[in-house]
């Protein structure tokens, strides 16, 4: 049961983090935002395992697939997710990028051996319904493109095969920190070289409006980040994936709390959520 309570807490740490983005990405680039994330996320989880965990233990076979998944996520799955939010807005790119469920357990029962029940099925047609909802525009809407859905789709898919490459590795060494550190050292480590190579460093530069938001969003998604590997550790991709995946749900609220001068949570995109979320009941019920 409590890799079930982590995943849900997950959820809602990436909610809470998206919302804070989009509140702090109006006086500063998104890359700011991602790069902070990174530093805090990989500076605490470092320090903690130099304290408590016997560092001869990662030269295992786990920390290939942990640096592999870093290649992907958080780093590009976050860069798209955040441009996402910047062109559709937090209620509608969170939703969009929760299509994850589907791939994740396509991967897992192709790699992983994993054999989800009918159920599964079922939870399928509903989060495909939802995402037509949530695609439609309706009129009145803040002004944006079909092409634009890219971004939080290309983000489900990296991070569906991020979070089997995570699987994988903690199969081999099932500690959530080790996982959550090297995937995220990874991550930083790339986007600092290719902010480097490709002369790009100024965009790192935050505004002071802009810092209260992305640092509390720093400090939220590291802790999203460890109880996502929590959840891993303990449970089956295609059950604690769809679970981590409930984040639109919280994303719909948190925007209707606290960006309702910056955006607008419409009927049909709160339908959509409730959808999908409802199919990532069904989905984990299986």
């Amino acid at each position: 049961m409590w890799s079930e309570a982590a995943a849900i807490l997950s959820a809602m740490g990436w909610a809470g983090d998206s919302v804070l983005v989009r509140l702090g990405a109006g006086k500063s680039n998104v890359a700011a935002a991602a790069f902070l994330s990174y530093c805090v996320s990989t500076v605490c989880l470092w320090s903690y395992l130099w304290i408590y965990f016997p560092i001869e233990r990662l030269w295992s076979g786990a920390t290939v697939y942990f640096i592999l998944s870093g290649c992907l996520q958080p780093l590009f799955a976050r860069i798209l997710y955040y441009e996402g939010i910047n062109r559709l807005g937090a209620s509608r790119a969170g939703p969009l990028r929760g299509v994850e469920p589907l791939v994740s357990t396509i991967l897992a029962v192709a790699f992983l051996r994993e054999r989800p029940t009918l159920s599964v099925y079922g939870g399928t047609i509903l989060i495909v319904v939802s995402v037509w909802l949530i695609s439609a525009r309706e009129s009145g809407e803040r002004n944006w493109r079909l092409f634009d859905v890219i971004f939080p789709f290309g983000a489900a898919f990296v991070a569906a095969v991020s979070q089997n490459l995570r699987k994988g590795g903690l199969l081999i060494l099932p500690d959530p920190f080790v996982g959550a550190a090297i995937s995220t050292s990874t991550s930083l480590i790339i986007f600092s070289a290719f902010l480097l190579a490709t002369r790009r460093a100024g965009l790192l530069n935050v505004r002071r409006e802009s810092l209260p938001f992305f640092g509390s969003a720093a400090l939220i998604s590291a802790t999203a980040q460890v109880l996502n590997f929590t959840a891993l550790t303990g449970g089956e991709v295609s059950v604690m994936v769809p679970l981590v995946n409930t984040t639109p749900l919280f994303t719909v609220l948190f925007s209707s709390l606290f960006l309702r001068s910056v955006e607008t949570v419409t009927f049909r995109v709160t339908l959509g959520a409730l959808l999908m979320v409802t199919g990532v009941i069904i989905i984990t019920g299986r």
